[in-house]
């Protein structure tokens, strides 16, 4: 279905709407793209990268920003495309997982680095295993955590040590029951067989280092990526910006700090951050965004719109979010003077409850130029 939109007056730009669910589905993606390790993660784009990588085929850019980068997959199609990528997030360890596979374009973990990582230490740190006894994970791989997150911090280049933690970050999310850390104790009724919860978390960071080694390419640009809050960047010869911020949802929350807390702590081994002891599972104090409730959002998503009004943008957004499609594409009218919309229907198979986990919804990518 197509329709244009011309607006309540002729002197304002008009809005093109493109609907589809077929017309992308005869472009495979770059054999790199390919290759990307998915994460069980909330909101995760990692299904929806054909469609998304069609919609970027046509439209002409050589640099790209992606400020709220979560698990990499997007940023990471982006350099298997062979643009320069620009990434970021206002959480650690997505940051983390972005400097391995997009900033990192040659390091990887030989065998002998790998029996360094998982040397044992006559007096090694004992953090994780006493703040999480009894909570995550059995004693033994919690004491691996510490072990590992100590030789860790001696790998001297810094994309290795990315690559490091990332393949840390992957195992505990495989090894945890349905990949959020909003649950503890007694799990054995998750317990659906998978080989994930049964190996040992050093098996799986063994396997995990196989892994991104595989993913660590040259596309013959300089990536960067930063920990960094959206609205602190000051853009600047960005030609694109893929835009996936936090949206409110109708049911539930979007709070990835709840969820994750715990690769958050790990990734920067809970340094300079805030545990809430009171807590059962050892929460994060959580960093406050305006795309978290629905008295700000709608100035948020204006504040994002203006940020980027000298970039082509590319809004990834859902029917089930606040505000609704149609308040966001007027929003980015006031900044494009030609706003096109694609919509693909899709089911997430993540949530922390049912009802979530069962939501069909319709994905969008609202694209201003």
């Amino acid at each position: 279905m197509r329709a244009i939109y011309t607006g309540p007056a002729a002197s304002e730009p008009r809005i093109e709407l493109d609907y589809s669910r077929e017309m992308f589905g005869n472009f495979p993606l770059p054999d790199r793209a390919l290759g990307f390790p998915g994460l069980r993660y909330m909101g995760s784009k990692h299904r929806l990268l054909p469609w998304i990588y069609c919609v970027f085929r046509g439209i002409d850019f050589e640099t790209a920003a992606d400020p709220f980068v979560g698990s990499g997959s997007v940023a990471y199609l982006l350099k298997a495309m062979g643009k320069r990528v620009i990434a970021s997030d206002f959480l650690n360890f997505p940051a983390v997982l972005a400097n391995a596979t997009v900033a990192n374009s040659k390091h990887r973990i030989d065998d002998g680095e790998l029996k360094q990582l998982l040397a044992v230490r006559r007096r090694g740190p004992h953090f994780i295993e006493r703040t999480f006894d009894g909570i995550f994970f059995a004693s033994s791989d919690l004491q691996f955590l510490d072990r590992v997150s100590a030789n860790i911090d001696h790998v001297a280049h810094p994309h290795k040590r990315a690559l490091a933690k990332a393949a840390l970050i992957r195992s505990c999310l495989k090894k945890q029951p349905r990949g959020v850390f909003t649950i503890s104790g007694d799990l054995s009724h998750y317990d659906d067989g998978r080989r994930d919860l049964r190996v040992s978390m050093e098996e799986h960071f063994s396997e995990q280092v196989a892994v991104f080694n595989k993913v660590v390419f040259d596309n013959g640009k300089r990536h960067v990526v930063k920990r960094a809050d959206v609205f602190s960047l000051r853009p600047r010869g960005v030609d694109l910006v893929y835009l996936d911020p936090p949206y409110v949802p109708r049911s539930d929350d979007n709070c990835y700090m709840k969820r994750y807390h715990f690769l958050e702590g790990l990734s920067c081994y809970w340094r300079g951050v805030r545990i809430m002891k009171g807590t059962k599972v050892k929460k994060i104090e959580k960093p406050q965004t305006p795309f978290g409730s629905r008295k700000t959002a709608i100035d948020a998503f204006d504040r994002l719109f203006r940020l980027y009004r000298h970039s082509k943008i590319v809004l990834s957004y859902s029917s089930n979010g606040y505000p609704d499609r149609r308040v966001l594409e007027d929003l980015l009218r006031r900044y494009k003077s030609r706003v096109s919309a694609f919509e693909k229907p899709h089911r997430y198979r993540f949530g922390t409850h049912s009802g979530v986990e069962r939501a069909e919804v319709r994905e969008y990518l609202i694209v201003g130029q």
